[in-house]
């Protein structure tokens, strides 16, 4: 099996599962109301939707820079979404929007190859192709917990 094989299939199972450590984040995000999506479980926290929006913007991030883009920072209000009005069919949208995100990254990860994992992936700055993939994969999963806990807070 090739490396970059080994972390699609990581990436995968961090967002569907089956994860070593518990629930992926999938998994985690299933039975989340929309009324539970918005609320703030505990002070200072983003909520669950919050989360989840953030997610989406960056493994879209990681997808465009793997493409090519030179995507350096992101501003905090792109960075953490403001959430849209909380409704059932506005959450739902959020989660297939997660869901497509998700399936765009791995569409692309799929095409590379082990050659690539040392190429840089914003021109000067030192991150490899190796390295953010793994940080997608760590990121998912680091936001899935904190899904987990505010549920359990909720």
């Amino acid at each position: 099996m090739s490396e970059i094989t080994r972390i699609a299939d990581q990436l995968h199972r961090a967002y569907e599962g089956p994860a070593w450590h518990g629930p992926a984040l999938a998994e985690t995000l299933a039975g989340v109301t929309w009324k539970t999506a918005a609320q703030r479980a505990l002070a200072h926290s983003h909520t669950i939707w919050e989360i989840v929006l953030h997610l989406t913007v960056w493994m879209s991030v990681v997808t465009r820079r793997l493409e090519g883009a030179e995507i350096r920072t992101l501003p905090p209000d792109q960075d953490w979404p403001a959430m849209p009005e909380a409704s059932e069919s506005a959450w739902q949208s959020a989660l297939e929007r997660l869901a497509a995100a998700q399936r765009n990254l791995e569409t692309v990860v799929s095409r590379l190859t082990d050659e690539r994992l040392d190429d840089s992936i914003l021109g000067s700055v030192p991150y490899s192709i190796y390295t953010i993939l793994h940080g997608a994969v760590q990121h998912n999963l680091y936001h899935a917990g904190q899904i987990a806990l505010l549920k359990k807070a909720g």
